[in-house]
């Protein structure tokens, strides 16, 4: 019997945005929180986000479903959260920034960054009061850590936070706060005597200001705000009591630094999908583009690229799991995962030759979007600083 020849029909066809079918090693439970993510993004994201993104508007209508479906605090335990895996919550991220960064970066931040350190590091009172509001959607919440001078620095934080008498009294300034505009709650970080301490400061507490960035070119669809503290006074019961030091913001951004990983992958595989349908419609020179070795060789890459990054969070997700994930790890999925995006994006535009700029096509959007998420949360850098210093154990920062 002769082999089998690439490109032969008795192959079976493979999923293009799943290549190596990495669907069934999911659970059945984590298939159908991805099935009804996805839903949602193609039936309620997909049809407003252009618009959206083109009018510089965060799609605040859409936060009462998000909350419905039990996405925000998705992998807490009690206060009115959906208890799910770590797996699951990337295959949230992952299908809602298939629909846009923004809508991801809303539910990160909502998750990861205000209602983890709220569970992990809050006291019960603090838990009862803030915890089952954010998960039904009802507050928002915003996470200052980053400053106006740079955010890969935290340790050489400006703002500061004094005791006077029972209260603390806040001064500084916050850049780059998703959210921020609209938060009901902004956890703050800030130094003290005793080191660096997280606070819980409210919305229209005298001194706080969060206006709105605007003129941006990337995450056009999410808010992003600057945070102004003049002597904010907050009561004791806000500051965080559970954690004192670095350590606390860190092991929030490593919480969203997972997610990060996982959401990348849906960037790529809308601009793979959008790729394949305009290359396959496409034609030059009386054929259609993707008859070409080029384009084919563009696309088996984007595949490649996808599938190594799929099976790369799947794994930390199950180390995630299993108590054994390390940061560094998310640092190298962070690194790898969202240059892979990018990188695929910026083919996507090129494919789609002239149309590549046009929003009505996804990949520069995408694009966009990406030169954003490349930086937050730590840039390439910094990650590539992390994985080193675990494998010299020399820091070079």
């Amino acid at each position: 019997m002769g082999a089998c020849q690439p490109g032969d029909s008795s192959v079976s066809a493979v999923n293009p945005l799943d290549f190596y079918d990495v669907r069934s090693l999911l659970s059945e439970d984590e298939q159908m929180v991805k099935d009804t993510v996805a839903r949602f993004t193609d039936e309620k994201v997909l049809p407003i986000i252009r618009e959206c993104f083109e009018e510089h508007r965060f799609p605040a209508e859409l936060v009462p479903e998000i909350a419905a479906l039990g996405l925000l605090g998705s992998s807490l335990e009690g206060y009115g959260c959906a208890g799910l895996n770590g797996v699951s919550y990337g295959l949230i991220c992952q299908e809602l920034e298939r629909g846009d960064s923004g809508i991801r970066s809303f539910v990160s931040v909502q998750s990861s960054l205000v209602m983890w350190p709220i569970h992990a590091y809050g006291s019960e009172e603090q838990k009862q009061r803030w915890l089952p509001a954010l998960a039904a959607g009802e507050a928002i919440g915003c996470f200052g850590l980053t400053e106006p001078h740079g955010g890969s620095d935290p340790g050489n934080m400006k703002t500061h936070a004094k005791r006077d008498g029972g209260d603390w009294v806040i001064n500084g300034a916050k850049m780059w706060i998703t959210n921020g505009s609209v938060a009901d709650v902004a956890v703050v970080w800030a130094m003290t005597e005793d080191g660096l301490r997280g606070f819980l400061v409210e919305k229209g507490t005298p001194g706080f200001d969060a206006p709105e960035i605007h003129r941006k070119f990337s995450l056009r669809a999410s808010v992003t705000s600057s945070l102004f503290f003049d002597n904010v006074r907050v009561p004791q019961e806000n500051m965080l009591p559970g954690v004192v030091g670095l350590k606390g913001p860190l092991n929030c951004l490593t919480q969203a630094r997972y997610g990060i990983t996982w959401g990348a992958i849906g960037a790529a595989q809308a601009c793979l999908r959008e790729s394949i349908d305009y290359a396959n419609d496409r034609e030059l020179f009386n054929r259609p583009v993707s008859h070409t070795q080029t384009v084919q060789r563009r696309l088996a890459d984007m595949a490649r690229r996808i599938t190594t990054a799929q099976l790369l969070s799947l794994q930390l997700g199950r180390l995630k799991d299993a108590g054994a994930m390390k940061p560094a790890q998310v640092s190298l999925a962070k690194w790898n995962n969202v240059r892979m995006a990018l990188d695929i994006a910026r083919d996507a535009r090129d494919i789609l030759g002239g149309a590549g700029i046009s929003a009505e096509y996804c990949p520069i959007r995408h694009m966009l979007n990406l030169e954003s998420v490349i930086t937050y949360e730590g840039t390439e850098t910094i990650h590539e600083l992390v994985v080193g210093r675990e494998l010299t154990g020399v820091n070079a920062f």
